[in-house]
Order: structure tokens, then C-alpha cells, then sequence
């Protein structure tokens, strides 16, 4: 059979290409005096919390534990610095690494009283990745390292347990073939799978010693039938060997796509953690959980996880077995007739409870712990900050800040405000018929519909084809990972709380259910199966992800409320943010959401979105085809009482709030029909010849409409139009001034301007309008006149522009166009090339591009102010609801950011982020 290539081969060629790009800026050895290797255990540490970066999340976790005398198996961490010496220098590792290495390995056996590749005492380890950020599932690991077939039998008789010893042996081998040697886990599972079936097992805890026994021969047999060779029996062999897969699995695809949706930067590597075995394997007095110190879905006060007897690690995340409860009180909650933790192993869970309380206490933050308990001994194998959902981010920061462990300022700080999007979807209305086929866990909260899909490549394809979709698996892995990001939710048959299905979507913000054990999903038929019923591909199914209902077809939704933790958080953010925060808002709809959001005024209202209504469209097509002003003046007075209507309703519902209202935009010859059919249609309509309609529209095309005949363009060549706008707009401020009380002042924005004698034509008309309406109603206006920054030459002539206009606001979408050239509608094709190889930090479009974008804004407010010392700035750009654009804008002194109205919350709480002083990364 041919060789196949492992997993470091197989990705060299891309390695080597992303080493010259992204690596060229970390040069090896920096570390003092090329230190390589950080040991930890007995109650001592080389490294500490702080050194996170070099040292790794876990490795920095491992070394404070012990360092706080915490019972933590000793071992070592190959710092982040080889990583980088890894990939800059071909794959090669330091010279002075390996001794390094065999200094630290003999310091365990040291405190351990064994020794590494010894026969008759062993020293197994396991070897763990360990990026600063956490990344969970993303990168490789290998336990029971050092296992062979004279160590195996050493450890048989050291444990006086036979069948635990030949279980971890068969255990490494599934590990470290598919880790290292690239021997996919599949072809073991389905020997284990033929070898229960055969014997009649159900469990893997049914296999007797001399089953392991005998399916190591076959497990190593199947590695000479794949590669050709024998499977490797040297430890120093396999411990080099699984070390390098580590390095390698920093760049593998999955791991590369994580990055890419948290915006993690290559150039960080990942340490290699080297710790001695402790055993959960080692019958009923052993045991492996993984534990958090507050609810990650809630936020809930109480110690939370789950473990299982009897086992390793990656039992409990695979979702093999079901996993117990830890506490009592939540084995009752769950109706599980399984022990608890509490009662099973009662002593080492009393000592989880003092470590958890300590580690929380410690780190002022909820923990993500993982535990071994080996005989009856806990083991702490890893604390770091828990990944949380935004509802248990925001209690655990408010609740965290009423315990006095944390500051309100620090409260503030500690939620991602792209978190809060999760709070900013629909969950299932109360009221609606809930059709449930099944339950399962409540792994990640709200709620979503869409069209089963059973393949994470068919989720991403139909994604992009504009589909709605939920990914039903059996159980989720790593390689999934492009399909649960394209999901609108996630539905897995296998699975706990901690499964990667629940971990990985709760940091998504993604609805998952996992853990549906009585739905049968087939993948070859293409078909999941609940009771009496089936459901194929594209059926609609709803996932609740807070009580772990799945539902058959579509369900209504309801808008989510915004309370408790939420409004005490926000309030803390609002006490200190210095920048403004509106609302992009065109109906009656968006603003009611923008103030119930709390944005604290509309920052841009496109007044062409209320054209567009099937009521009116009509009289705006008439406008545009009249041949003359008295003709356009006739469609646009049907026009002036919708507009009116429109503007009384908005500034009614803004209740004294500023509200800038945008001149008509785009080019005319979007509002006129395309194809005869729908010509002929309008002009029967109108009574108007079809033909003139058809050249009408050919007349007013054009090659590159962007930056065509729009905006003030329009206004100079049609004054009546902007005439009509400004009257719509002072008349329906003078009547709702009258109605409420309330005094109302308008901001009259005038778009596209790139020179003042624009602005200045423009804004007469404005002005005369206003002088008209005041006269014919007696009444008093308040109002501005300023313009929406959107072209290089307006940034650059700010000071001269800034003689007519009393505000700027920086349209960021059109003025990232004008200035890299790039069209937004088109650049999808390139710029995913163009973030990866780092030609540009982040897609501009999502993110302002500082660099250049930004310098224009920079340059249009310090010119701007030059003229006038107190003009009103701001943006309105979809970047307003970004939190690093809003971090940028308050480092321009920008007076607010105006974002989409489910974005306002993001806004309101990275803008006092940003006012405290946080550095933002810029978000991809």
C-alpha cells in the first residue's frame, strides 16, 4: 500500500509560504538568553499568569497553579518563541532545544520517582498545544506518551490493573496515529465498533484486558497495513514526534479558520506543554471532568460541568459517553440516575469545590477548569478564563463588580461588545404552537429556523447561496467548524454540555441543541429520523437552544428584551463613554428600535428608501420623466405629504432627539422599471407612452452610476427636488413642535459634496425653504445644514467646506470606495485573498482601514474645526457598529458613531470600552 504523507509533510508547502509572510516580523531567540523550556510542578513554577504570551493559556494557567501550590502534575512548556523559530526556520527546531527538553523531562521523573522510556518504570506524558488565546478543539494532543510494548506491560504491573494498562495503550495509538502519523481515528473506531459487535458489548467498559490486548495487535497492524512501517516504539521518537504535530496543528486548516473568525493573528504560535499522566482510567475511583466556576450558558453562581468514571479526557468532550453530573444538586435538576461527582468520589469533590473557589477568586474572572482524579486524588490539569455566552458574560461582569471582586470600570471592560449580537436575535414567541420531535441539551441559548443540512461543506454552500440552515450531526468535530459558522444553529444526537458542538457555538453566539439521543440521523440517505417521522435534507426544522427543544418547521419569533444585567452593564458604559451613539434609521420601525436600544438620536435617515413604497414609487417616476420643472413640480406636490407624513412620524418617535435627514442619494434610474414587461406595466399606469419610458431610462444609465449623477448632483440640477425635501422636512418639525411641545431641530444633510460652491448652491435652497415655511406658519426653526464627507477631495478641503457646513458626517462605506478604489458590491472576489495574505489587516468594509480611510477622517476634522472650533463630527457608515472603528472614532475625536439600530448596544459599550482606554483589535 502507498505511503500516505503525515500531517507536517502534507502542509509544508503552505507553511513554508505562510512563514515568509506572516512570520518574518518575530525574529528567533528573542526570549532571554534562548530559553526555551519553563518547568512547573512541586509546588513551583519558572513562569507565571503574566507570561501568557510566551508561555501559552494553558501553560500560564499550569505554571500559576502550581505556583499557588494548587495539586498540578508536574511537567513543562515549550514556549510560543519556537513556534515562531519553527516556521521561519524550515521546520528546524533551536539547537539548544533538545537538552533543554531532556533537563525538563528528567525533572519530572525527579518528583515523579520514574523515568521517561525506562522499562520497568515508566514516565508517561501527555502533549498538549496551548495557543495565548483559547482555541478549543482547534489544535492536536497526545496522551499515555511512552507507551510501547515492554512499557505497557511495566505498566500492567506497577498498576496491578492489566485492563487499564492495554486501554491507555490502545488509547495512544488511536492518538498519536491520527495526530502524527496520519492514520485517521476512523479506521480504529471501526475495528473497536466490529470487535463489540462481535463480542456482544455495548460499552467500552465492557472490554476485558485481554480485549485491549488483542486489539492493540490489530491497531498496530493497521498502522504497517497504512504506512508501510511499524508503529514507532522509541518514546524519545513518539514525544519528538507528537511535538511536532503540535507546531503543525497550529497551521492546519481548522485551526486557521478559527483564527480567522476570532481574528487571531498567525504570528502568535502555540507552546507545547509537556505533563506527566495521571489516570482517570483507573476504575471506579478514577475519574475526568471538566468543570467551570459559574454556568457558561447563564452565568449562574454555582460550580458547573460534568465528568465521567473511569475514563480520559477526551471522553468527555467526544460526547462517546454521557457524561455525569459533578454536583448533586445538579444530577437532580437533570433527572440523571447516574452518580454524581458528590457522591461518587465525595473527597475529591469537596477539593474541586476549595480550588474552584480559590482559582475564581484568584483570577477575578469565572474559570474553564479540567480535572483528573486518579485513585481518588484530584489533579488540576488547566484553568483559563471561561469562553461564555453574552447573557452569562454580562451577569457574571455585573455580578462579578457587586461582589467587590472587580470594579464597575473593569465590569465594563470585560464583555466582548460583538458578543452582545447573541442578545440581539429573535428567540420563539411564547405564544407560538411549538411542534417538539425531540429534546436535548440546551447547549447554547436562542433560537433559529432553517433547512436541514447534514454536511458542514453543503451548510457553507448553501450559506452562500443565500439558505438559511441548521447542521444536524451525529456528534461535531474540528474539521466542522466552516459549517457550524454558516449556520443559523446547530442540532447534534450526541454530546454534553461541554461537547465541542456546545462550546464551539456558545462562543459562536449560535443556537445549539445538543445531546438528541432519540433522533436517528443517516447520513447516507440523507434522512433524520425523530419517532414516526423523517425529515431529508432542506426540510425546515427550529432549534431552541435555551430549553433544548427541537421543532418541526418554521416557528415565529419574537424581538429580544433587553434587562437586568444588560441595562446595569450599559448603564455603567454609559457613565463613562465620551462619543455619542445614533441610529441609522429610514421608518418608523427602525426608529422605534433604535430608541428602545438607546441610541440617542437617528445619525442618518436615506429619505430614498421611503420612495421606494408601492404607494408612491409611481409619482416618483412621474417626477423623473417630466420634460420640465413645471412637470416635476406637479409628481413632486403628490410627494410632499407622504414625505411630511414620514418625517412627522419619525421625529414624533425621536422625542426631541437630534435627527439627520439625507437628501436624496442615488441615481434616478433606479427608481425606473427594467425590461418591457415591466415598462409597459408603469406606463399604462402612468398613461404615458412606453417607448418614452424606455428611452427615459436608457437617457439616465449609466457605465459607473457609484459616481454618476447622485447626491447633490441631483439637488443642483433639480433643485425642486431638494425644495420639496427641505419643505417635508421644516413643516412636519413645525407641526410636531406644536404637538408635542417639544422644540424639534432637523439636521438637513447634503450628500456627495466635494467642493463648498456645491454645498453653497444647495444649501440656499435649504435655507429659503426654511424662511418660506417659517413665514407661511409663524413658526420658529431650529435647524442645520451640513454634509456627508464621502470623497477624498471633501476630507482635503474640510476647512473650505467647513465655511457653509455646520456638521460633517463621514459616510465611510461610499468614502472607503473612493478611496481604494474598491467597490463593495464586487470585492468579495478578492479581499478574502487579499486578508490572507496580508495585504490588508481586515476586510475594509467591516473595519475601517486606519491607515488610510482613517488619515482622510483625521484630516477632515482637524480642517474642519480649523474653520469652525465647535463642528459637529461624526459617522454613519455601517463601521459605526463595529468596535474597533468606534475605538478609532474616539481617538479622532469624533462627537458620536450612528450604526444600524441592533447594533446601537455593540456601539454604546465599545465606545466606553474605548473611553477606558482599551485597545481594540481591528475585527475581520
Amino acid at each position: 500500500m502507498a505511503k500516505r504523507k503525515s500531517p507536517r509533510s502534507r502542509t509544508k508547502a503552505l507553511v513554508q509560504e505562510a512563514n515568509k509572510a506572516q512570520f518574518k516580523g518575530r525574529a528567533a531567540g528573542k526570549s532571554t538568553k534562548n530559553k526555551w523550556v519553563y518547568e512547573f510542578g512541586d509546588g513551583r513554577a519558572e513562569g507565571r499568569a503574566s507570561m501568557r504570551n510566551l508561555l501559552g493559556g494553558k501553560g500560564a494557567g499550569l505554571a500559576e497553579m502550581a505556583n499557588l501550590r494548587l495539586p498540578v502534575p508536574p511537567g513543562f512548556t515549550i514556549t510560543t518563541d519556537v513556534c515562531t523559530y519553527y516556521y521561519s526556520h524550515h521546520q528546524q527546531y533551536p539547537k539548544d532545544l533538545k537538552p533543554q527538553v531532556g533537563k525538563a523531562l528528567a525533572a519530572i521523573g525527579r518528583i515523579t520517582g520514574k523515568v521517561f522510556g525506562d522499562k520497568s518504570n515508566p514516565l508517561l506524558v501527555s502533549v498538549r498545544s496551548g495557543a495565548r488565546a483559547s482555541m478549543p478543539g482547534m489544535m492536536d494532543t497526545v496522551l499515555n506518551l511512552g507507551l510501547n510494548d515492554e512499557t505497557v506491560e511495566a505498566l500492567a504491573n506497577k498498576s496491578g490493573d492489566q485492563r487499564f494498562a492495554y486501554d491507555s495503550y490502545r488509547r495512544f495509538i488511536t492518538m498519536y496515529s491520527d495526530v502524527v502519523l496520519g492514520v485517521g481515528h476512523q479506521h480504529f473506531e471501526e475495528l473497536l465498533d466490529h470487535h463489540k459487535e462481535k463480542q456482544g458489548y455495548s460499552l467500552d467498559t465492557d472490554l476485558s484486558a485481554d480485549d485491549w490486548a488483542e486489539l492493540v495487535e490489530r491497531y498496530k497492524k493497521c498502522v504497517k497495513d497504512e504506512l508501510g512501517k511499524d508503529f514507532p516504539q522509541d518514546p524519545h521518537e513518539q514525544l519528538w514526534g507528537a511535538i511536532g504535530a503540535v507546531f503543525g496543528s497550529w497551521m492546519n486548516q481548522r485551526a486557521i479558520t478559527y483564527r480567522k473568525l476570532h481574528n487571531l493573528p498567525e504570528s502568535w504560535g502555540t507552546a507545547v506543554n509537556v505533563q506527566a499522566m495521571v489516570f482517570g482510567n483507573m476504575g471506579d475511583t478514577s475519574a475526568t471532568g471538566v468543570a467551570f466556576t459559574r454556568n457558561p450558558s447563564t452565568g449562574e453562581k454555582k460550580l458547573y460541568g460534568e465528568f465521567l468514571i473511569n475514563a480520559q479526557g477526551e471522553d468527555v468532550v467526544a460526547g462517546i459517553r454521557t457524561p455525569q453530573e459533578i454536583s448533586e444538586a445538579a444530577r437532580m435538576e437533570a433527572n440523571s440516575e447516574k452518580p454524581s461527582m458528590e457522591t461518587a468520589l465525595p473527597k475529591a469533590y469537596a477539593e474541586l469545590k476549595r480550588i474552584h473557589n480559590a482559582l475564581e477568586r484568584h483570577y477575578s474572572d469565572m474559570q474553564d477548569l479540567e480535572f483528573t482524579v486518579e485513585q481518588g486524588k484530584l489533579w488540576m490539569l488547566q484553568t483559563r478564563s471561561g469562553k461564555r455566552t453574552a447573557t452569562a458574560a454580562l451577569r457574571i461582569a455585573v455580578d462579578l463588580a457587586n461582589e467587590g471582586l472587580i470594579s464597575k470600570s473593569e465590569a465594563v471592560l470585560r464583555v466582548d461588545p460583538l458578543a452582545l449580537d447573541q442578545l440581539l436575535h429573535p428567540t420563539i414567541d411564547p405564544r407560538a404552537h411549538r411542534r417538539v420531535v425531540a429534546t436535548g441539551l440546551p447547549a447554547s441559548p436562542g433560537a433559529a429556523s432553517g433547512e436541514i443540512v447534514f454536511s458542514p461543506d453543503e451548510a457553507a454552500q448553501l450559506k452562500s447561496d443565500g439558505h438559511k440552515v441548521i447542521l444536524v450531526r451525529v456528534e461535531t468535530s474540528p474539521e466542522d467548524i466552516h459549517g457550524m459558522h454558516a449556520a443559523e444553529g446547530i442540532l447534534t444526537t450526541r454530546g454534553g454540555m461541554t461537547s465541542h458542538a456546545a462550546v464551539v457555538a456558545r462562543g459562536m453566539g449560535k443556537p445549539c441543541v445538543s445531546g438528541a439521543g432519540s433522533l436517528r440521523v443517516d447520513y447516507n440517505a440523507g434522512t433524520m429520523t425523530a419517532g414516526s417521522q423523517t425529515f431529508k435534507k432542506g426540510d425546515f426544522i427550529t432549534v431552541d437552544g435555551s430549553t433544548g427543544q427541537v421543532l418541526a418547521g418554521k416557528v415565529d419569533m419574537i424581538e429580544p428584551q433587553l434587562s437586568g444585567e444588560f441595562a446595569t452593564l450599559i448603564g455603567w458604559a454609559d457613565k463613562v463613554r465620551k462619543l455619542g451613539v445614533r441610529a441609522n434609521a429610514d421608518t418608523p420601525a427602525d426608529a422605534r428600535a433604535a430608541v428602545r436600544f438607546g441610541a440617542e438620536g437617528i445619525g442618518l435617515c436615506r429619505t430614498e428608501h421611503m420612495f421606494f413604497d408601492e404607494g408612491r414609487i409611481q409619482a416618483v417616476r412621474e417626477m423623473i420623466l417630466s420634460d420640465d420643472e413645471k412637470s416635476r413640480r406637479i409628481a413632486l406636490d403628490k410627494l410632499l405629504p407622504m414625505q411630511r407624513a414620514d418625517f412627522v412620524e419619525l421625529f414624533e418617535i425621536m422625542g426631541g432627539r437630534p435627527v439627520t435627514i439625507r437628501l436624496l442619494d442615488p441615481p434616478l434610474h433606479e427608481f425606473l422599471p427594467h425590461g418591457q414587461e415591466e415598462i409597459a406595466e408603469v406606463a399604462a399606469a402612468m398613461g404615458a407612452d412606453p417607448r418614452k419610458l424606455a428611452d427615459r431610462a436608457n437617457e439616465l444609465s449609466e457605465f459607473n452610476p457609484m459616481l454618476g449623477f447622485r447626491g447633490c448632483r441631483i439637488a443642483i440640477a433639480y433643485p425642486e427636488i431638494a425644495e420639496m425635501q427641505a419643505r417635508a422636512i421644516f413643516e412636519a418639525a413645525v407641526e410636531v413642535a406644536k404637538r408635542t411641545g417639544k422644540p424639534v431641530a432637523p439636521e438637513v444633510m447634503v450628500p456627495l459634496i466635494a467642493t463648498k460652491a456645491e454645498l453653497d448652491l444647495v444649501k440656499a435652497h435649504i435655507d429659503a425653504m426654511a424662511q418660506a415655511v417659517m413665514k407661511e406658519t409663524g413658526a420658529k426653526l431650529t435647524y442645520q445644514v451640513g454634509t456627508m464627507i464621502e470623497l477624498p477631495r471633501a476630507s482635503l478641503m474640510a476647512a473650505e467646506i467647513a465655511q457653509t457646513a455646520e456638521f460633517f458626517s463621514f459616510g465611510t462605506n461610499d468614502l472607503t470606495q473612493t478611496t481604494l478604489g474598491i467597490s463593495r458590491d464586487d470585492a468579495a472576489r478578492f479581499l478574502g485573498i487579499y486578508t490572507a495574505r496580508g495585504i490588508l489587516p481586515s476586510d475594509p468594509f467591516v473595519s475601517i482601514d486606519q491607515a488610510g480611510v482613517g488619515e482622510l477622517v483625521r484630516i477632515g476634522v482637524e480642517r474642519g474645526r480649523k474653520t469652525r472650533p465647535k463642528l459637529k463630527v461624526g459617522i454613519c457608515g455601517e463601521h459605526g457598529g463595529d468596535p474597533a472603528s468606534v475605538a478609532f472614532c474616539q481617538s479622532a475625536n469624533l462627537d458620536y458613531v450612528s450604526c444600524s439600530p441592533f447594533r446601537v448596544p455593540i456601539a454604546r459599550l465599545a465606545a466606553a470600552q474605548a473611553a477606558l482606554g482599551k485597545a481594540v483589535a481591528s475585527q475581520a
